[in-house]
């Protein structure tokens, strides 16, 4: 191995499911000691450190992971170096795996606590013994976490989370046998947010159709509660929820009917309550959620009245399985220029679309839309589509005739740059006071929902409990505040070598420009524009920090 190239690898991985193990810092510390013991000091210069925090050790779909996998292959070191075993994974079918692969590429594994060599037949055998108890450990976490969601199915309890959109948390307490006061939560009705809910499984009810139902909505101006369109995503979300389905006879069949846990007498399936689903997903950090199939729900009757009657929410889900919805067909690989730039005259971002043709130049004809119009089936915005094709070259075009002036360009960077300065630093202090303002809300709303639990069934009580509604009103106001504040502080911002190196290349675009793929006309276009503006007929450009045209 060359002396350019590293020597060493490093890999460290810290699971969220547990609390137990060293830190990812730990971790790296004790590796870099190993190897400085061992190979002495120059072998520091010669080491590349990966980790992973965050992620469980029952999968090898982690990022650092898969970046030091994609090293080793292109032989960059010829040693792996990490802390215990089960760093690396805990599953015996990924650990053989990967201990073939590292055999196979010439790459010599080494974990300190366990003191296990590859290069010794002993070390290997040893390694595969230690790697099985780690497997077995892994199943016993999962298997315990299964019979934590048992005891908590048996309770009925709201563990907490996104809150269904018809219902509110709140937490009550309860005395246990041993004479102790428990805190939990539950769900309450919010009634306007739960005629939403009927409203959206009685037009799906009709229409049979999630885009029908998408525009429908839109059509009547009913929204989320922040404020925004209901997506026929979200649509298809509250349809799946179970947490709307009554627990009537018809529930508890479906459910037993597919084979999944049952937590609830039958005389819990009283027709008023409704059903909390516990394992219904899947999360793993930096993957989609993945929702599981019924047989795998441990489903139990809630403290919080249900909405749908189970013949009705049954079959909505019969429907689902047998329209799923059509999205529409985005040019193959994203040849649209313009796509996140692009907006119509109404505020709605448009989108590219296939038209099914040919361009001129025999390349797929597509259009853009108006994202609005498409779901709203044109009730709400009815502006013209723009022929694709011939937008994104009369932009390309307008870009190609800039000037050739680095200097130019740094001068409009520069004024680009220091307006994001100066618009940042405002954003930070108003979320510095906004935040305060959010930790008083929650302070006053836990000290109202522990003195209900000293007061009696009177006035009082409704009055506290009025107030409460109150104070979680102006919080979901102040943390939407936030997370817009958030968004605006966090927006990109060029720091000196990147504002030097893309003022050197703007300046020499034009001699370079034809030879560019899609995705660097993309990236040039962001760096110069910040959004283009369809009116009917004509296109705007807004070239980001000044006007440039």
């Amino acid at each position: 191995m060359s002396e350019n190239k590293i020597a060493i690898a490093v890999y460290s991985r810290k699971s969220r499911f547990t609390g137990k193990g060293e830190s990812i810092g730990n971790q790296v510390e004790l590796c870099r000691e190993y190897i400085r013991t061992h190979y002495g000091e120059q072998a520091m210069e010669r080491m590349a450190i990966y980790e992973d925090e965050g992620f469980s050790g029952g999968n090898l779909n982690r990022p650092g992971f898969k970046e030091m996998m994609k090293a080793a292959r292109n032989g960059s070191f010829g040693m792996l170096i990490v802390y215990r075993l089960d760093r690396i994974s805990r599953n015996i079918s990924d650990f053989s795996g990967l201990i073939e692969e590292l055999s196979r590429l010439g790459i010599a594994f080494v974990s300190i606590r366990e003191q296990f060599d590859t290069g010794t037949p002993m070390g290997r055998a040893m390694m595969y013994i230690a790697s099985v108890f780690s497997q077995l450990e892994r199943e016993t976490i999962a298997e315990r976490i299964r019979d934590n969601m048992h005891e908590l199915a048996k309770t009925g309890r709201w563990l907490g989370g996104t809150t269904p959109i018809g219902y509110a948390s709140e937490s009550v307490r309860n005395v246990t046998v041993d004479g102790k006061t428990k805190k939990t939560c539950r769900l309450r009705l919010i009634p306007e947010e739960a005629e939403i809910v009927r409203t959206i499984y009685r037009l799906f009810g009709e229409t049979h159709s999630l885009t029908l139902t998408e525009a429908e909505l839109i059509r009547r101006r009913l929204v989320t509660r922040s404020g925004k369109y209901f997506t026929r995503f979200s649509v298809k979300a509250i349809l799946q929820n179970p947490v709307y389905l009554i627990a009537d006879a018809d529930a508890k069949g479906y459910f037993a009917d597919q084979g999944a846990d049952l937590f609830s007498e039958d005389s819990g399936f009283d027709g008023e309550h409704g059903i909390l689903a516990y394992n219904r997903t899947r999360q793993e950090k930096g993957r989609t959620t993945v929702y599981l199939p019924v047989q795998d729900w441990i489903v139990s009757v809630g403290q919080h009245p249900g909405l749908i009657p189970g013949s009705t929410w049954i079959g909505v889900q019969k429907m689902l399985e047998q329209n799923r919805s059509k999205s529409f067909r985005r040019p193959r690989g994203n040849e649209a220029l313009l796509t996140g730039l692009l907006y119509c005259r109404c505020g709605s971002r448009m989108y590219p679309k296939l038209t099914g043709r040919r361009a001129e130049d025999g390349s797929p004809a597509f259009s853009y839309v108006c994202k609005i119009k498409e779901r709203s089936q044109r009730s709400v915005c009815r502006e013209k589509n723009i022929n694709g094709n011939r937008m994104d070259q009369a932009v390309w075009k307008q870009l190609k005739e800039l000037k050739e002036d680095r200097e130019h360009f740094i001068h409009q960077l520069e004024k680009s740059r220091k307006w994001y300065v100066s618009s940042r630093t405002s954003c930070e202090q108003q979320l510095l006071s906004i935040r305060q303002e959010e930790a008083q809300l929650e302070r006053k709303i836990a000290a109202l929902v522990d003195s209900l639990a000293e007061l009696g069934a009177g006035s009082a009580r409704l009055h506290v409990a009025k107030r409460i509604e109150q104070l979680h009103q102006e919080l979901e106001t102040v943390q939407g505040r936030i997370r817009e504040l958030e968004e605006s502080a966090s927006a990109g911002m060029l720091g000196e070598k990147e504002l030097i190196s893309l003022g050197q290349r703007l300046s020499e675009f034009s001699s370079s420009i034809d030879e560019m793929d899609v995705e660097q006309k993309r990236e040039m276009l962001r760096a110069l524009v910040d959004k283009v503006i369809w009116d009917g007929q004509t296109a705007y450009m807004a070239f980001s920090g000044a006007s440039m045209g």
